[in-house]
């Protein structure tokens, strides 16, 4: 993409004064209905999640990209941006930013979901829950426009309200002091609420009636929002002069190596940007589905992500063909790559609720679970030892969120890395590397750990060529 093709992006971030305030609910129902209007919508989500952007792509058809300021740094996240961002006339890119607009790590809040919206210089529609509120819905909004970093909030939605006269209380409130136009007001309605679990929504993969909730999401806004504003709002962004260019990546025609990757209900948290970056590398993708697929196909290494294996440990136990394969191949010498769920499919045994699930046996150690979360938030992690995944010394910033953790570990393992930050496998270290086995609880991304992919693909094609 040239840099003047991008100038002419139309954007729009949907945030809210803090979380579980409808920000998905209304982030989907507006992409279904510009979706079945014509529009290309181009998804993003602020943070590391992986599970609304599972939402936003049933919603468009088309994958949802991750923008974390603190893992990708401003001008990774504005490059990220402009690459999957359209430039047909056709073209809307939509940002849901997580928790609230200005919660974030850093005093300064550059790393916040305003921070990401002054990055990117995009508008911003604020969801606010008015379930308990009254004219005072002003002085949150009032507090969103006064707090740093500066964004523009070009217009309000009001969610769960209780009746018309709460909702017009509200709604004169913030038009006279706050100088923002309401475009919406949402009654409570059970069936726009995604249930939640430990990790925050439940995945696409769980939720039988997603299609369903994604039809009731978009016939809401369509009836309680005024769409053809909210459009406006997407053509208000200001020019835009992106400080790197952003060419597109081109895949290789001759496939370097066939790398496999767990990609099912169990096994579903991956970064399209990662494995768009392994493609690019010249890898060839082969999917798989750990629950039903009898053996490994022909590939030169594995990808395990993470997910919710613990949901489905009857079914991958029982699986055992699958499992004695993927032993076999880490016996052999196929590099494996394993993120969290992955490191728990490759452990020995894990107890969970009282009952204990054979693994892979792979890795010399058992998992266990835990109530609260046993690694939660963001990793910064040094790398101690060279290994054909990362150098000696190489830092690493990536994200952690586990009710899981090893016990029982036999023998002196050797790890990657030293953490710095979180939690990782031990509390001091994280990444096992075990002939050229990698397992470990960080979720990276390509992007802020830009060698991850050529080292990947360089020790999958080493192997597709030692077996020649």
């Amino acid at each position: 993409m040239k840099e003047e093709e991008s100038a002419g992006i139309p954007r729009l971030m949907v945030s809210a004064p803090a979380k579980s305030s409808g920000k998905t609910t209304l982030a989907i129902g507006i992409a279904a209905n510009l979706s079945a209007s014509g529009w290309q919508v181009n998804s993003f989500k602020k943070g590391p999640d992986y599970i609304d952007p599972a939402w936003h792509r049933l919603a468009t058809g088309n994958e949802c990209y991750n923008l974390d300021p603190w893992m990708m740094g401003p001008d990774g996240c504005r490059s990220s941006f402009i690459r999957h961002s359209g430039i047909s006339e056709a073209s809307l890119s939509l940002i849901e930013g997580n928790h609230g607009l200005h919660d974030g790590m850093s005093l300064d809040g550059s790393d916040s979901s305003a921070g990401l919206a002054e990055i990117l210089q995009t508008p911003v529609l604020l969801v606010v829950d008015g379930h308990d509120a009254g004219r005072g819905a002003a002085a949150t909004v009032m507090g969103m426009q006064a707090m740093p970093p500066s964004v523009t909030i070009a217009g309000v939605v009001l969610n769960r309200v209780r009746s018309e006269r709460q909702a017009e209380k509200q709604r004169r409130a913030i038009e006279q002091y706050c100088g923002i136009e309401v475009l919406g007001s949402i009654p409570i309605d059970r069936l726009l609420t995604i249930p939640e679990r430990h990790l925050g929504l439940t995945t696409v993969a769980e939720t039988a009636t997603a299609g369903e909730f994604i039809r009731n999401a978009a016939a809401t806004v369509a009836a309680c929002c005024d769409m053809e504003a909210i459009t406006r709002l997407f053509f208000s962004a200001p020019h835009m002069a992106p400080r790197l260019a952003c060419c597109p990546r081109q895949r290789s025609a001759n496939p370097k190596a066939r790398i496999g990757v767990f990609r099912d209900a169990a096994f579903s948290f991956y970064y399209p940007d990662n494995l768009e970056a392994l493609e690019h590398q010249g890898a060839e993708l082969v999917f798989i589905d750990s629950l039903a697929a009898a053996e490994l196909p022909a590939i030169d290494a594995l990808y395990i992500g993470g997910g919710f294996p613990e949901s489905f440990f009857r079914e991958l136990t029982a699986n055992h063909s699958l499992m004695q394969g993927v032993r076999s191949a880490a016996e052999s010498g196929m590099p494996l790559y394993a993120e969290c769920g992955g490191l728990i499919y490759l452990s020995r045994e894990a107890l969970y609720r009282g009952e204990s699930f054979p693994m892979a046996g792979v890795l010399p150690f058992d998992i266990g679970f835990t109530d609260r979360p046993a690694g939660h938030g963001y990793l910064e992690l040094e790398s101690t030892t060279g290994s054909p995944w990362f150098t000696k010394g190489e830092r690493v910033k990536a994200h952690e969120f586990h009710y899981s953790s090893t016990t029982a570990i036999s023998g002196n393992p050797l790890w990657q890395f030293t953490v710095h930050r979180g939690k990782g496998t031990t509390g001091r270290t994280d990444g096992i590397i075990q002939r050229n086995v990698f397992a470990s609880y960080a979720h990276l991304h390509a992007v802020a750990s830009p060698g991850w992919a050529p080292a990947f693909v360089s020790a999958a094609a080493a192997y597709r060529t030692a077996g020649a």
